[in-house]
């Protein structure tokens, strides 16, 4: 079944911004795949940053699902180069990207440049690893919420958070929140918030 974007792109031309959406192998497919296609519906031009070149791999339910090309390693990118910065869940996948130091660097980054950041699911892990969370609001699937608030970030069970820019949901279920919102904060831009 496609996705209904047609209300969303109305009301948010993101013809101007690049994104990127960062991810590695075993990214939750809906996750991945709703989102980017929200962004291309209203106009965003969206980069998929991966730690190597050629495609990563979803997790669909209980197995592997599809692949997705990769557009830029985290080699060739730096934060400055995008408008926002989205990251799918998926338990693999979010174990797996905050090992790489580039990717926290890069993220941290965008929140040093008070860019909108979307991380739904697991993703958030992430962001504890960047040290971007303390004294934010934000949700997150359930299993990581003690992690997050050990990390000093106040936790919320809602589909969809916004705190200064940065926009976090729970699961899939919450993807048509996640999109609007995540949207809504690409429109309006950079963020005044606190540093990383």
């Amino acid at each position: 079944m496609k996705n209904d974007f047609s209300a969303l792109s109305k009301k948010y031309d993101l013809s101007t911004k690049r994104v990127a959406v960062l991810a590695t192998d075993g990214f939750e497919q809906s996750e991945f795949d709703v989102p980017v296609e929200a962004l291309k519906a209203c106009g965003a031009q969206v980069d998929v940053i991966a730690p190597k070149s050629g495609t990563i791999c979803g997790w669909d339910d209980k197995n592997w699902g599809k692949d997705r090309d990769v557009t830029k390693t985290l080699d060739e990118v730096s934060a400055s180069d995008y408008d926002g910065l989205v990251l799918p869940g998926g338990v693999l996948n979010s174990d797996a990207i905050r090992t790489f130091p580039k990717a926290v660097d890069f993220t941290r980054d965008f929140f040093k440049q008070q860019k909108p950041v979307a991380a739904i699911c697991h993703a958030p892990q992430l962001l504890i690893e960047a040290g971007v969370v303390e004294g934010r609001t934000l949700t997150s699937y359930k299993s990581i919420r003690k992690d997050l608030e050990n990390a000093g970030a106040r936790w919320k069970d809602k589909s969809v958070m916004v705190d200064q820019g940065l926009t976090t949901s729970r699961q899939p279920d919450d993807l048509p929140d996640f999109c609007a919102k995540m949207c809504e904060e690409l429109y309006e831009g950079k963020h005044a918030r606190q540093h990383a």
